[in-house]
């Protein structure tokens, strides 16, 4: 899929994102796996405040998402992309599990809820993961089954 391709898909989808808790913007294929794709109203106007709603880094790692998530890489080792866990336990804490942890998952109508809600699980089991390229990293939730994922975006992070 090209960055025009994904580009038309979030255009097309961009207008609901108000009214719904997600929209789904793709489904991508990889070993046998499926990976739904979602965007929320959260991640637009985070993306709109910093300026990279579109961007070409912006589509570049929602691209990304296509390497699916693969739990025995689950942690990335650095320069790789692809949907990586983000954990509590590293220190000093980074700008991108303030977004996700105290900002997003632990702060009561954040919209966590109604995303965990509208998958139909508990919010605790909704893995914090990133998703990674070169220049950016959009932030979001992992629902986990049998034979697919839906991984669902909530912010991006483009600290060095």
């Amino acid at each position: 899929m090209t960055l025009a391709e994904i580009k038309e898909l979030v255009t097309g989808i961009e207008t609901r994102l108000e009214n719904e808790t997600f929209v789904i913007v793709s489904t991508f294929d990889r070993n046998g796996r499926q990976i739904r794709v979602g965007l929320t109203d959260r991640l637009r106007q985070s993306c709109k405040r910093g300026r990279v709603w579109k961007s070409k880094a912006f589509l570049t790692a929602l691209k990304n998402a296509q390497y699916g998530f693969d739990d025995s890489r689950a942690k990335s080792s650095g320069g790789a992309d692809g949907i990586f866990l983000l954990t509590r336990n590293y220190r000093p804490k980074n700008q991108m599990m303030k977004k996700l942890f105290d900002h997003f998952l632990d702060k009561h109508g954040s919209g966590a809820e109604e995303i965990a809600a509208e998958l139909g699980v508990p919010l605790s089991s909704l893995l914090p993961v990133r998703l990674v390229s070169h220049h950016l990293r959009l932030l979001g939730v992992l629902d986990c089954r049998e034979n697919s994922d839906t991984l669902i975006l909530v912010d991006y992070d483009d600290t060095k």
